[in-house]
């Protein structure tokens, strides 16, 4: 799935993405370091794996969208 960079906090390695509907989705320290990234800006195209639905939505992994 994709989705774009809203928030980042460089000192937590969490924040927030976008979904293409306009959801925000937050992501955590473990799901960051999952993709290997080093910074995250916001506006970034990102490609994110999640789990659960609806309130209890997650994200697992965010990666940089390569084309």
């Amino acid at each position: 799935m994709q989705a774009t960079a809203y928030t980042y906090d460089a000192a937590t390695r969490s924040g927030q993405v976008l979904l293409d509907d306009g959801t925000p989705v937050p992501f955590d320290a473990p799901a960051f370091d999952a993709g290997g990234l080093r910074l995250l800006r916001p506006g970034q195209r990102v490609r994110i794996e999640t789990e659960g639905t609806g309130d209890a939505l997650r994200v697992t992994l965010i990666t940089l969208q390569t084309f």
